[in-house]
C-alpha cells in the first residue's frame, strides 16, 4: 500500500518551517524601532509567544486558528464546538511563556454570511472563553464571495505575565522531567492529513462513513481541543496575581510540527529529549495509521498522537506536579514521559510499534 504523506495532502512542514523563519526575521527588524520606549519587544527565538515590556509587567501576543479543520465543520453543518479549537490554539501557546491570556479578538472570513453559522460558532467560542476567564473584546466578520471557497477562522490572543514569572527555557538543563498532558484526537494541525487519508480510503463523502460505535469519521475528526490554559494557570503556574505553586522551566504546545517539531523550539543549544512514555495515540489516529499506510514518524511529526502539551520540571518536583494536576482535571492524566538529556536529539519510544524513533534538532 503506498504511504500517504502529509505533503501530499497539501501541506509542506519544512516550506513553512521556513516560511516562519524568513517571517520572523522580518518581524524582529521593526523591534528597533521601539528601543527604550514602553512596549519595547523582548526577542525570543523559537519561543510560542511574542512579548512587549510594558514596565512592570509583559503584554503577549500570538496568533493562530482552526485551519481547515474548519472543512470539517462545514461538512457536519456543526459549529457549536470549533470554538474551543481556536482557543486552544492561541490561549495554549500563551501559557508557554507563563502569560494568562486575557483577552481574543477573532475575524471570520467567509465566502457568504451565515448568520445562524455565526451564531453557532461565536456562542461556542463565548462559552469556552468564558471557562477560561477570557474576554472577546471584538472582532470582524468579511464576507468576501469567490475570493474563498471555506471559512477561515483565525484569532489574536492577548496575555499578561510579570517579568518575573516569564517562561524563557533559558533554564533547562539534562535530567529535567518531562511531563505529559493527554490530548484528545487532534487539534486544528493535521487535519489536512486526516481529510486525505479518509478521502483517498472512503471517497468524497468520508465524513459520513462510520468509524466505531455509530460515529461518523467526521464526527471523531471534529472532537474539540483540549484546552490546558486555565488549569495549568490555576494549579501550577499562578495567573497574573497569583503564586507559582512549582517552578517550571519550560513548556511545550504540541501542534503544527509535532513532537519533534515544538520540543526543540524551547530547548537551550546542545540539549535534547528522551521520550519513553507518551500517551497512546486515540484510536482514530492508530486506525487513521493504518488506513493511510502512514510512516510513524510521519504521524509524530504532524499529530501530537497523545500527548499535546508538556511541562519540563525539576525531578523533586515532577510527582507532586502530576498528581496537583490530576486531581484538578484527571482527563489530562498528567504523567512523567521523559526528561531532557544531553544528546542533540528528539527520542521517543513509538506507541504504534514499540520501536524508538529519533529525529535530529536543526
Amino acid at each position: 500500500m503506498k504511504k500517504i504523506t502529509y505533503a501530499e495532502s497539501g501541506v509542506n512542514i519544512s516550506q513553512g518551517d521556513a516560511a516562519s523563519r524568513e517571517a520572523y526575521s522580518n518581524a524582529k527588524k521593526t523591534f528597533a524601532s521601539r528601543k527604550g520606549m514602553i512596549g519595547e519587544p523582548f526577542a525570543l527565538d523559537g519561543g510560542f509567544s511574542g512579548a512587549l515590556d510594558m514596565g512592570d509587567y509583559l503584554l503577549v501576543q500570538n496568533d493562530d486558528g482552526v485551519g481547515t479543520k474548519m472543512e470539517m465543520a462545514e461538512r457536519l453543518g456543526k459549529y457549536d464546538t470549533i470554538g474551543e479549537d481556536l482557543v486552544a490554539m492561541v490561549a495554549d501557546d500563551a501559557i508557554c511563556v507563563g502569560a494568562e491570556c486575557i483577552s481574543i479578538t477573532n475575524t471570520v472570513d467567509t465566502p457568504k454570511v451565515d448568520k445562524d453559522m455565526i451564531a453557532s460558532m461565536t456562542e461556542g467560542l463565548a462559552r469556552c472563553c468564558r471557562s477560561q476567564k477570557i474576554v472577546i473584546p471584538g472582532g470582524e466578520i468579511a464576507e468576501l464571495g469567490n475570493a474563498l471557497n471555506r471559512v477561515v477562522w483565525n484569532a489574536t490572543a492577548v496575555g499578561i505575565v510579570k517579568k518575573e514569572k516569564f517562561i524563557t527555557g533559558q533554564n533547562i538543563r539534562a535530567g529535567h522531567k518531562i511531563i505529559g498532558l493527554r490530548g484528545r484526537v487532534i487539534r486544528s494541525n493535521g487535519s489536512s492529513l486526516a481529510r486525505k487519508v479518509c478521502e483517498t480510503a472512503f471517497g468524497k463523502d468520508w465524513h459520513k462513513k462510520e468509524w466505531r460505535n455509530g460515529i461518523s469519521w467526521g464526527e471523531i475528526l471534529l472532537t474539540p481541543s483540549k484546552v490546558f490554559h486555565r488549569v495549568v494557570l490555576d494549579t501550577i503556574l499562578g495567573d497574573f496575581t497569583g503564586k507559582r505553586q512549582f517552578p517550571v522551566h519550560g513548556v511545550v504546545h504540541i501542534t503544527g510540527g509535532g513532537v519533534p517539531g515544538n520540543v526543540p523550539r524551547i530547548l537551550p543549544k546542545g540539549l535534547g529529549a528522551q521520550f519513553t512514555d507518551l500517551h497512546e495515540p486515540h484510536q482514530a489516529i492508530r486506525d487513521l495509521q493504518k488506513l493511510g499506510n502512514i510512516d510513524e514518524k510521519e504521524c509524530y511529526r504532524t499529530w501530537h498522537c497523545g500527548t499535546a502539551m508538556m511541562l519540563i520540571v525539576e525531578e523533586s518536583d515532577a510527582c507532586n506536579i502530576c498528581n496537583t494536576l490530576n486531581s484538578a482535571d484527571s482527563e489530562i492524566d498528567a504523567r512523567i514521559i521523559g526528561e531532557i538529556t544531553h544528546e542533540e536529539t528528539i527520542s521517543l519510544l513509538s506507541k504504534f510499534s514499540g520501536t524508538e524513533l529519533k529525529f535530529s534538532i536543526g
